[in-house]
């Protein structure tokens, strides 16, 4: 059973089916607005960490979500997950569907961490009804934090599924992690309704490759 340390959790990658031990507990990070497919992607994450060996838990905030509001999904995993609390500076990967959720979750990043976010401003509910200013310079703020900024939007589209963002989200997220694609695909095709099982594939695969470009 291959034994990997923090710094080398996305270095190297299992072969399909393999258990793993990682040191320590890992902590991904998964925010966006309501009706944006976070729980989905989360469920991905958690089958492929769990199909790994990996003890998972899964904690959703819905928070507005019927009406765009924030939603955020913490996903933990490791040897023996002991809590959910998700302090600033704990997620080794933030996963963002919409680019001021981003900024929003950017203190939660640990040193180190990695982020990747959906080239899209979506302008937020708690903007509309006045409680939060639109911040400027989006894009120049998220890559000064060394962001992945990935067109998941338009990849979808093009890949002819434009409900698919959220995987090619998740397919950006599967470079920084150890799991195998294989094992990624193997949860999309297990999770998805069966019509969608190659759409979505293609966008898990085309999200891969921009996150590795």
């Amino acid at each position: 059973m291959p034994h990997f340390t923090a710094s080398e959790k996305s270095a190297e990658v299992i072969a399909s089916g393999e258990k793993i031990e990682l040191d320590r507990t890992l902590t991904v990070l998964l925010v966006g607005v309501g009706g944006q497919g976070t729980i989905l992607a989360g469920s991905l994450l958690a089958m492929a960490a769990a199909d790994a060996g990996l003890d998972v838990k899964v904690s959703e905030i819905h928070g507005m979500s019927q009406r765009g509001g924030s939603v955020s999904t913490v996903v933990r995993m490791g040897s023996k997950v002991e809590s959910m609390v998700a302090d600033p500076g704990c997620a080794d990967v933030i996963v963002a569907f919409e680019s001021v959720e981003a900024l929003r979750a950017q203190d939660y990043l640990r040193e180190g961490g990695k982020m990747f976010v959906n080239d899209e401003v979506i302008v937020p509910v708690s903007v509309a009804i006045g409680n939060f200013e639109m911040p400027e310079d989006i894009e120049v703020k998220l890559d000064e934090l060394g962001a992945v900024r990935i067109p998941a939007g338009q990849i979808a589209r093009e890949v002819g599924s434009p409900r698919s963002t959220n995987v090619v989200l998740v397919g950006a997220l599967s470079t920084a992690l150890p799991f195998s694609a294989e094992d990624w695909e193997d949860a999309i095709s297990r999770r998805v309704p069966p019509k969608t099982v190659e759409a979505n594939l293609k966008a898990f695969r085309q999200g891969r490759a921009a996150a590795e470009a």
